[in-house]
């Protein structure tokens, strides 16, 4: 009988990586477990969580917290492991004696933004339920350039000035904004921005080195790190973006070598196999290593990553399943892909940056460090959400590639003050090396990828 199974459970997560500010992890646990989305959508910060009562267990996760699980079966019951890697898993399953039972492929991801409600009853197990907790209400901003610019880089202002008193106080609590926030006390740990002198690494660095002050931080605390491999273009862009604004003593290059990319390694880090992951993931490994070896006992990052989702930012011709019409109908289709329940929906991986985010996630956990993406937070994604995309292009791409420049460097003009310089679009692994030495190292064919990545396990 199902009721005489023994459920077993196994949460590899580190619950030190939660980074929740306005209640306990007991607490938020308490609101995943009720399935009640509001509840849900008011934990701040950054999670992954399980939660459980008897035989009823509850998952989330935010954008930046990569979770899976996978369930195994015993002659006595189901056995549940949740960990934030799928190699965590099978190592789990190996100690277990249940090996035999594991493909990567059989490991699922928890999408972002959605509680999953799973009933280990005994064999067969039922489908899991999903209940969506982060649902923004789209087009509700004016067609006002300067008010959506001020909305925006104003929500990613707060977002920065709670992750800066998680970093520097032992028991933080977050301001409403960052402008009423009380001053800090003596800083624990310095900054880092990963820094191309892109758009989204741009505003990221200028707006925490605006809230730092605000708050009372000094600014030697903060430094800039842009990735180079001698002839790459992002440190010319980098060092002119920093000296336009008389902040060039900021920029540090952290200097690599081509020959220190491993594909074989960079897989086997990010679990993945996409090849803009691949490719972007090797970047951030080659940055992570070098900061290590510099600063042994560097700890906090921040970077841009989600700001390109955010504001529909990508080569939409490079991907021929998308129109613009998809891209601006869709909500947060960047972030989530196709979305739950969908045909091309990946139950292995989700979609979008909920599957990619690893690319950033997992070069900052290999060595050592918190990383944090403010664009990645709901408060900051919602803002987004709200922008009447439709109404400000016309369904034009030009008009689309040309709104996140001027959106963002209105926003960081009003909150700051500076003339942000804005260069064109380039991706971070395009823009630490050349796009032809870059092929030389990382092959740009999805099935090698893939084989590589499945041969981990044979």
């Amino acid at each position: 009988m199902h009721s005489d199974y023994i459920e077993r459970v196994v949460d590899l997560l580190d619950p030190a990586l939660n980074r929740i500010y306005n209640m306990s992890v007991e607490d938020a646990r308490a609101r995943v477990l009720s399935n009640h989305a509001e509840s849900v959508r008011d934990i701040e910060g950054s999670f992954a969580l399980l939660a459980r009562d008897g035989k009823t267990f509850c998952l989330a996760r935010s954008l930046d917290r990569p979770v899976r699980y996978f369930l195994a079966k015993r002659e006595a019951g189901p056995a549940l492991i949740v960990a934030d890697r799928i190699d965590a898993i099978h190592e789990q399953l190996k100690r277990e004696g249940l090996a035999d039972q594991f493909h990567p492929s059989y490991t699922r991801m928890v999408p972002a933004h959605y509680i999953i409600e799973l009933q280990l009853i005994g064999c067969p197990d039922p489908d899991p339920t999903y209940t969506r907790f982060f649902n923004p209400e789209r087009n509700k901003l004016s067609t006002d350039l300067d008010e959506i610019g001020r909305a925006y880089v104003g929500a990613l202002a707060d977002e920065i000035a709670k992750w800066l008193q998680h970093a520097f106080c032992a028991s933080p609590a977050a301001p409403a904004h960052y402008e009423n926030a009380s001053r800090m006390p003596t800083a624990r740990s310095p900054i880092g921005v990963c820094f191309s002198g892109g758009i989204d690494s741009g505003a990221v660095f200028l707006i925490t080195y605006h809230v730092m002050r605000q708050l009372g931080l000094s600014p030697s605390l903060l430094k800039a790190f842009t990735l180079s491999f001698s002839d790459g273009p992002d440190l010319q862009q980098a060092r002119e973006f920093l000296e336009r604004l008389g902040l060039g003593m900021f920029l540090e290059p952290i200097e690599a070598d081509l020959a220190s990319i491993d594909v074989r390694e960079t897989i086997r880090t990010l679990e993945d196999y996409k090849p803009l992951d691949v490719e972007c993931a090797s970047m951030g490994l080659t940055l992570c290593r070098g900061i290590r070896a510099r600063y042994p006992d560097w700890r906090c990052l921040i970077d841009g990553d989600g700001g390109d989702e955010n504001l529909k930012d990508y080569p939409i011709e490079e991907n021929s399943e998308l129109t613009i019409r998809s891209v601006v109908h869709n909500t947060m289709l960047y972030q989530e892909g196709w979305g739950v329940g969908r045909i091309k929906h990946s139950l292995t991986y989700s979609g979008g940056l909920s599957r990619g985010y690893v690319r950033t996630y997992a070069p900052a956990r290999r060595y050592g460090f918190e990383g944090f993406s403010p664009f990645t937070q709901p408060n900051v994604v919602e803002v987004a959400e709200g922008i009447p995309f439709i109404a400000l292009t016309d369904y034009s791409v030009e008009k689309l590639y040309a709104l996140k420049g001027e959106i963002v460097s209105r926003g960081v003009k009003a909150i700051t003050g500076f003339d942000m310089p804005v260069f064109p679009k380039r991706r971070f692994q395009h823009g630490a090396l050349r796009v032809d030495e870059l092929r030389r190292r990382v092959p740009s064919r999805e099935p090698a990828l893939r084989k590589q990545f499945l041969a981990l396990y044979q």
